[in-house]
């Protein structure tokens, strides 16, 4: 995973948020610790009765009401003043209380109190799966490769790209956010592209150890218009500045190359968000509706496409269905499921494949 994303790398962003580190220059020896500034105002419950209201708009103060005030936050994806807090989600590991936030007007859903100490978040406990999202298994993507269950995501995710655009030896495929490496070691073992990684912090050693290749910070940087396939799983929800990520990802894009990115969709669980296990707050602050993302993709330099389920998905699903049920290792037990007519049942429930692709434009 991206742990200290490149959303994060600016201190001023594109689209008007400030992103300052408190004191001196970075320590890497300790948490960094960062300082977000966005807009809050609070205005009266019975304001928001008619819909989405801008402040200043509603009528005078009901004291029978039960909620009195009603606090919104600047959305950080579109901006306007009007987004809430909906619900609240306590951290797994720190046991913080996170504010989950909805905006009305672009669908955009995110923490709206982030916790940004990158470097005591994203330590060897996250990537052991002892840290704030207990699912994932980095450390055992390395020393069982073979056996690993994330390798149907990873054949998944070939196949998928396959489907929609030519795949030859030669095709350049970063992996943005790669991780342990896996994907990016299982395409160069296929030898139907060359595949590279981007990772930061705890794992950039032993992905060079492996010698797994990665670009660094500056051979990212100078990597405009390098790539045919960019891949970006499970990144989108760390960021916290989206639009300026997929700008980023669409600059080392060639034109017409592609984006594929896997994230959660919060659509089956619009009006109860807190029940929503995807939300693991320490770590996803960041959550798109498909046509939030598409908006997003746009405002990028994308043209979003909607191809739906197909080839590829089945394993994709699988993977992730088999990690939340806490499997890690493959087994003769699970690969007698019916696996087409699971992951489609699961994806009708969850709607994954319903999130739009980027065509660098």
């Amino acid at each position: 995973m991206i742990a200290k994303s490149r959303a994060l790398a600016a201190g001023q962003y594109a689209n008007g948020w400030n992103l300052s580190r408190t004191g001196g220059g970075h320590d890497t020896r300790a948490a960094t610790r960062h300082r977000l500034t966005y807009t809050v105002v609070v205005v009266e419950a019975g304001d928001r009765k008619a819909g989405p209201q801008r402040p200043g708009s509603g009528r005078p103060h009901d004291p029978s009401s039960r909620d009195s005030e009603l606090v919104l936050v600047a959305c950080r994806l579109c901006q306007a003043a009007d987004a809430e807090p909906v619900c609240s989600k306590t951290g797994v590991w720190s046991g913080r209380s996170f504010d989950v936030c909805r905006c009305p007007n672009c669908r955009f859903v995110f923490i709206g109190n982030p916790w940004l100490e990158y470097d005591a978040i994203y330590n060897e406990d996250y990537y052991k799966g002892a840290g704030a999202d207990p699912t994932v298994d980095y450390v055992g993507e390395i020393t069982s490769f073979a056996r690993s269950i994330r390798r149907y995501e990873w054949r998944g995710i070939h196949d998928r790209i396959a489907s929609i655009t030519d795949l030859a030896p030669d095709t350049a495929w970063l992996d943005y956010g790669c991780g342990a490496g896996g994907l990016v070691r299982y395409l160069n073992g296929s030898g139907s592209c060359e595949a590279v990684g981007f990772e930061q912090g705890w794992a950039v050693p032993r992905l060079r150890s492996l010698g797994i290749p990665i670009l660094d910070e500056a051979a990212l940087e100078a990597s405009d218009q390098a790539f045919d396939v960019v891949t970006a799983i499970e990144v989108i929800e760390h960021v916290l500045d989206p639009i300026a990520e997929l700008r980023r990802l669409r600059r080392v894009l060639k034109p017409g190359g592609l984006l594929f990115m896997t994230t959660g969709n919060p659509c089956p669980f619009w009006n109860r968000l807190d029940e929503w296990s995807y939300i693991l707050p320490e770590v996803h602050i960041s959550f798109f509706a498909p046509n939030t993302l598409a908006w997003a993709l746009e405002q990028a330099g994308f043209a979003p496409l909607f191809p739906g389920y197909g080839p590829g998905w089945t394993d994709i699903l699988r993977f992730k269905i088999l990690k939340n049920l806490g499997r890690r290792r493959t087994s003769p037990i699970e690969s007698a499921v019916p696996w087409p007519i699971v992951s489609r049942l699961a994806d009708r429930r969850f709607a994954i494949s319903s999130q739009p692709l980027g065509r660098a434009i």
